[in-house]
């Protein structure tokens, strides 16, 4: 997501920086440009205009003309103002500030995720908050839906309210909340129905519920991928059902990301958390610095720590570690590390959290490395005995031949892999050599593939 958009801006702000004095009509033509950027990108055409305007004003100041670095100042400017447009520094949590259970409901339209999200949400409540949390479906209306929340909260390791046939949506969140009060849970999550579209019987429906469970937390939840009209349901739910946070879903998608960018403005609902893929732990909470940076291609990098605080085994790295400095890299260790890729959102995931990464992309995509290059890996890696994985020279053409069928894939693709693999390997006994600094100066030249 934001790709476009961060691809626009950056050819912009490639000519503010290749000059040396700016003139007004320098920053102009660029706040012309971002004006285009962000128009293309969906962003609601108020923002935009109130964007720019405030923007502009402050880039044209003396301070900024007559500075050392003016290109530089008004990148800063525009960061300035794309984490005002998401919300000011930091992310906003959810509110549980309330005598236990906590009720949190959930609303939005059909197929925005509602449900799927509902199970995340309480598995990082549990997870992060240590917050006991049941589930409940007030979905009617959707055939299966209720059978989906239990199935869900099964894999999350959530529990969910009883299914009783016949009891209507007001019913089932008062008998939650009676649950949530007698079996001693902190937080009590109530998934509503959606429809189509905005209708008077859905504002209905939720205004009843909201007034029977007097949630703590309204969350809407908004498919990121449906661009103005995600802001248009915004406004219409925030004016009947008074929704106090936003969690966007399908933030990974190929969308131009004008729903995140005017939701905050158009609303003045926070976007608490975000949905970056289908798996349960697959949400986080919104940090709009951390976004804006990386829509101006600065990356991430507190996000990427963070993510590899989370999901790396620090004995096992420690092992790995040892195992590089001796020159001991097999195909065993590459398949564990295209795994913890994976868990660290694949390869686009992290490469959006690096900075200055855009040309690099280009480069990888160009050489044909994405995220089928690295399922293939997978798959040719999986295909050989644990032996095999361990030494690869053992890998002859009637072994090659049952690795490529058993892949899927061909014999060209296993040389492939080993080819690239030799040069990892040599990559890495040259970083052992190194010490610790190793990588810094060797670059990783055996992320790209050989042609």
């Amino acid at each position: 997501m934001f790709e476009s958009l961060s691809s626009r801006l950056g050819a912009a702000f490639d000519k503010l920086t290749r000059h040396g004095a700016l003139s007004e009509s320098d920053v102009s033509a660029a706040m012309r440009e971002v004006r285009v950027a962000l128009l293309e990108a969906d962003v609601a055409l108020p923002v935009v205009k109130q964007f720019i305007d405030e923007a502009k004003a402050e880039a044209l100041g003396a301070e900024v003309l007559k500075s050392v670095t003016p290109g530089q100042q008004v990148i800063k400017i525009v960061n300035d103002h794309l984490v005002k447009m998401l919300g000011g520094a930091g992310a906003v949590d959810i509110n549980l500030a309330t005598e236990p259970p906590a009720a949190i409901l959930m609303v939005g339209l059909q197929g925005s995720g509602k449900t799927t999200t509902s199970a995340k949400l309480a598995k990082l409540l549990n997870e992060k908050d240590k917050k006991r949390a049941l589930l409940a479906s007030l979905d009617t209306r959707r055939p299966a839906a209720m059978e989906q929340l239990a199935v869900l909260g099964e894999q999350a390791g959530i529990d969910t309210l009883a299914i009783q046939d016949g009891q209507a949506p007001v019913a089932i969140a008062k008998r939650a909340m009676k649950t949530g009060r007698e079996q001693g849970y902190d937080v009590v999550i109530l998934d509503t129905a959606g429809r189509l579209h905005v209708d008077d019987e859905l504002m209905d429906e939720v205004v009843a519920v909201r007034k029977a469970a007097k949630p703590v937390e309204t969350l809407l939840v908004a498919d990121a991928l449906t661009g103005q009209d995600a802001v248009n349901v915004a406004t219409q739910f925030k004016q009947r059902v008074d929704v106090t946070g936003i969690i966007l879903t399908r933030v990974d998608g190929d969308g131009r990301g004008g729903a995140a960018l005017s939701m905050r403005a158009v609303t003045g609902c926070p976007i608490k958390l975000i949905g970056v893929g289908e798996q349960l732990d697959a949400l986080e909470p919104f940090h709009p610095e951390r976004i804006a940076s990386r829509i101006l291609g600065m990356g991430d990098v507190v996000g990427l720590v963070e993510k590899a605080q989370e999901t790396i085994d620090e004995k096992e790295a420690v092992k790995l570690a040892k195992k590089i400095k001796k020159g001991g890299f097999d195909l065993n260790d590459l398949s564990s590390q295209l795994t913890q890729m994976r868990r660290m959102g694949g390869m686009d995931g992290l490469l959006g959290m690096l900075p200055g990464v855009g040309k690099v992309k280009r480069q990888m995509a160009e050489a044909n490395v994405d995220e089928k290059s690295l399922d293939r890996m997978q798959a040719i890696i999986s295909s050989m005995t644990k032996a095999e994985r361990a030494k690869p020279k053992s890998l002859n053409g009637s072994r090659k031949r049952r690795i490529a069928a058993g892949s899927g894939t061909t014999v060209q693709d296993v040389n492939r892999l080993l080819k690239q693999f030799k040069q990892m390997n040599v990559m890495m006994k040259r970083m052992g050599k190194l010490g610790e600094k190793g990588l810094m100066r060797a670059g990783m030249p055996g992320l790209m593939p050989p042609q």
